[in-house]
């Protein structure tokens, strides 16, 4: 009997041991993940890698990812050892990133999203009414960037509006609230849209520039009082009606909320600064799997489509995100219709700009 039994125990043990190496193989063939890959990202792209089918995607080619999240701009100071990848949402942060780190060229660019406004449709209405904006989408327009600085070296007030008395929400000094410029992409990219403009269509290169473009600059970020870290926390303010009246934030942010439908976007407005800058979210590979993850997230075509589901445009294919956002054109200008791009200054140049800027 106990030699019966050893036979049964060892069929069954030798039937385990077949079992596991054909589950190993089919896990092999249906792309378990199988490398972890360590990331550093900004922290509008969360909600990308924490979707459920982003992971699978990834999965499914053999990678698995943890993310943690920084601004941008504050990556630099931080201590990447460890990491595999650095992703921060514009060029000029990766490129410190990349000289800092001795990271191989080109680098990977899987996606972009320019920046946006957004409001209510009371203060659309306000700003259209003088002269500050066009409303020619049903939720949407253009926000006319040189009315708005001149409002701004100005110092107008909303009270100082035609029609803003109208709404009592409407008070004290004309801005547009950002993040903050020294640890954020979206608050340094705004500087570098508004000194272009200021600049008589110039970017700012050189000392002299930065004195004439100091003072404007400081004025519109001084005003604001703290700061948001970071354009997530400001845009989470914005829809749950605590934000200030006009909201610097990402395209994407807006495509990824009307994707949810229903009530989600509520009475907003979106408006396209005439001259903007674009956040292209650029990869810095420190580790060869981290490169491998970049061109990946640029290449493959459901990751593409996942990054257009929440809201990015994939470079070098305005196609998908036209077909995915073609329900939304009262809020989405898919061609960037009347929007000029402002050239971006160095990182060193835009670092001592947003210096200056807040003081």
């Amino acid at each position: 009997m106990r030699r019966i039994a050893g036979i049964i125990l060892a069929v069954l043990l030798v039937g385990g041991v077949v079992a596991a190496v054909v589950a190993g193989r089919d896990n092999e063939e249906t792309g378990t993940a199988t490398k972890t890959v360590r990331m550093m990202i900004g922290s509008e792209k969360a909600e990308f890698f924490a979707d459920p089918d982003v992971v699978e995607a990834l999965a499914a080619k053999g990678y698995t990812v943890q993310a943690d999240t920084s601004g941008s701009w504050a990556m630099e100071e931080l201590d990447l050892g460890g990491y595999d990848l650095a992703f921060p949402s514009s060029q000029a942060p990766a490129d410190e990133l990349a000289a800092k780190y001795g990271a191989r060229k080109p680098l990977p660019r899987p996606f972009y999203s320019p920046l946006v406004v957004v409001m209510r449709s009371s203060t659309a209405s306000v700003l259209a009414a003088n002269g500050l904006a066009t409303l020619d989408r049903g939720r949407g327009g253009t926000l006319k960037m040189g009315a708005y600085l001149d409002a701004a070296r100005a110092g107008r007030t909303w009270q100082q509006l035609k029609g803003a008395d109208r709404h009592t929400e409407l008070t004290g000094t004309l801005y547009v609230a950002t993040t903050d410029p020294e640890t954020s992409n979206s608050g340094a990219l705004y500087l570098a849209a508004v000194s272009y403009v200021a600049g008589g269509d110039r970017v700012v290169s050189s000392k002299a520039d930065l004195e004439r473009t100091a003072p404007l600059l400081r004025t519109l970020v001084q005003v604001q009082g703290a700061q948001k870290s970071s354009s997530d926390a400001a845009f989470r303010d914005f829809t749950s009606g605590v934000g200030e009246p006009l909201v610097l934030v990402y395209e994407s942010q807006i495509a990824a909320l009307l994707r949810e439908g229903g009530e989600a976007a509520g009475d907003m407005v979106v408006l396209y600064p005439d001259t903007t800058a674009t956040s292209d979210h650029t990869v810095v590979p420190l580790t060869d799997a981290g490169r491998e993850l970049g061109e990946l997230l640029s290449g493959d075509p459901r990751l593409r489509q996942l990054a257009v589901r929440h809201g990015f445009r994939p470079q070098g294919a305005t196609a998908e995100f036209t077909r995915a956002t073609e329900a939304r054109t009262a809020y989405i200008n898919q061609r960037l219709t009347g929007v000029r791009q402002a050239p971006v200054p160095t990182s060193e140049v835009l670092r001592e700009m947003a210096r200056r800027a807040r003081g």
